[in-house]
């Protein structure tokens, strides 16, 4: 039987079927954000696997990240209509099955195609978990189990290149996809027999596929054509116009639908168009990061893939031990300091990290650049989140938060898409550790630069929230690719209001 959401729910997190929702949902936002990580250990393997140039790899990231950022806000408006349940259970088998086609993949293409059919389940799975967590828990114990789902899932997202490292040293690369299969297997039975289904209580019946589709398109041929650029080839000018044509066609479809995924109205909060700023130089800065310094490791420092997924432990553990801290110190002191100061130390780590070349020491070299990342990231996260919500009236909150992940997420897949081409690197850079050296040398200072520009964004346009705004409920995190999702709110919440 489904519950709308006008109806409260009654499951306490201490009783059974409780422990048996948490499970599930974290077993399933677990999957994605695995593999939002480990994949970059795997890339060197993978490339030399299957004899491929720097672009293929390039796509490896890429294709998951254009379905998932293109298709996610969509993916909670289907659950809204046809039932969270049934959505989340369908994106886990659609993830674990194209999962299955990755760990089997015969060539690059094959590979590249079942990237973007998982990034349609992970669109399908990971706002599900968290809409199933709000829409199935008594009120008065939704916060602590989202921030169980939270933690959980951080710690999943902090293990995941550690994880990577060991199965490519291990059976191989292709079982980081192929790892998805049995706990899809757990996870899909328990959500069929344990969790209650729900839906929106709307009844409107009406989702916006076609800007879904357009924003997809935009975000697959401007990546093409960056990623593509090094070719010379002449279809590459008209893609990137078509991509961006498809853009701009996207923001017509958005401000002419009665009900767009993507309101326009919400950027009228001054507030929210500057923190998504701030959000794209901040997440623009890691994704090329996270991407450059995993093949960096291996290619040039000479790391084994496990060690290589070791080395890159300190940056989400320590956000996953202190994000929760650092968002409490925002909401005393403001977030625009925080704002400024975090995107300052991770542009330092980055530099240090230009000391990492051949045979680098871990403690001398790696580590404290790490280290230096990580602080900035514990600074700045939490108190990003916080300020998107407050940006926006409570009703808005999840809306808001969907948007920003959506943004970090098309932020990091350009900077995939063109650090490699800003950098000069060669399709074959990944198999010449001088080649790669002198590229990541010259990568880490233009991300750096990015986070300054978002540091200046920050002090020059963020202010400090009026007083009764949504705080965050996913308080501990630990995923390094996009700011955490939020659960929606009841519009008749107390603290309503929006910064402008």
């Amino acid at each position: 039987m489904a519950v709308t959401a006008r109806e409260a729910p009654a499951i306490r997190v201490g009783s059974s079927q409780g422990t048996w929702i948490l499970v599930t949902t974290v077993l399933g936002s677990s999957m994605a954000l695995l593999d939002s990580t480990v994949v970059n250990v795997a890339l060197p393997r993978i490339g030399h696997d299957f004899g491929a140039s720097l672009s293929t790899l390039q796509w490896t990231v890429n294709a998951y990240m254009v379905t998932l950022a293109g298709l996610i806000l969509l993916g909670g408006a289907l659950g809204d209509h046809f039932g969270r349940r049934k959505i989340f259970v369908i994106g886990v088998v659609w993830f674990a099955t194209a999962s299955l086609l990755c760990g089997l993949a015969p060539n690059p293409g094959v590979l590249i195609g079942a990237r973007a059919l998982q990034g349609i389940g992970g669109a399908l799975l990971t706002p599900g978990s968290l809409a199933l967590i709000q829409a199935s828990f008594h009120p008065d114990d939704r916060a602590r189990a989202v921030g169980l789902w939270s933690g959980c899932g951080g710690i999943g997202a902090a293990i995941g290149p550690f994880v990577g490292g060991w199965l490519v040293d291990g059976p191989g690369w292709r079982w980081v996809f192929l790892l998805n299969v049995p706990l899809a297997l757990l996870c899909a039975p328990i959500a069929l027999r344990h969790v209650p289904e729900s839906a929106g209580g709307d009844g409107h019946g009406r989702f916006d596929a076609l800007g879904a589709a357009l924003g997809a398109l935009a975000l697959a041929l401007t990546t093409y054509a960056l990623i593509e650029a090094r070719s010379g080839s002449p279809a590459v000018p008209v893609l990137g116009a078509l991509g961006v044509a498809a853009g701009i066609a996207f923001v017509y479809v958005e401000k002419h639908r009665a009900d767009p995924m993507m309101p326009p109205d919400i950027f009228a909060s001054r507030q929210f168009t500057a923190v998504n700023l701030v959000t794209l130089c901040v997440y623009a800065a890691f994704g090329g990061f996270f991407f450059l310094t995993a093949l960096q490791l291996q290619v040039v420092a000479g790391y084994s893939p496990l060690r290589a997924g070791t080395a890159l432990l300190p940056t989400t553990a320590l956000m996953l031990l202190f994000s929760a801290r650092s968002g409490a110190l925002a909401e005393r002191i403001g977030p625009r300091i925080p704002l400024m100061v975090g995107p300052l130390l991770c542009a330092v780590g980055m530099l240090l990290m230009t000391r990492v070349g051949k045979d680098a020491s871990y403690v001398v070299d790696v580590l404290p650049a790490l280290l230096v990342m990580g602080a900035g990231m514990v600074t700045l996260v939490a108190p990003l989140t916080a300020t998107v919500l407050a940006s926006v009236d409570t009703a808005r909150a999840g809306l808001a938060s969907g948007i920003n992940n959506a943004a970090a997420r098309a932020a990091g897949l350009f900077a995939v898409a063109a650090l490699p081409l800003l950098t000069g690197m060669g399709p074959e850079a990944y198999r010449s550790a001088d080649a790669f050296d002198a590229a990541f040398r010259r990568a880490m200072p233009l991300c750096a630069a990015v986070l300054v520009v978002g540091a200046v964004l920050a002090f020059a346009t963020v202010r400090r929230p009026r007083a009764g705004c949504p705080h965050p409920e996913c308080r501990a995190h630990g995923c390094v690719t996009a700011p955490p999702l939020e659960p929606p709110r009841e519009s008749g919440a107390s603290g309503a209001g929006a910064a402008t």
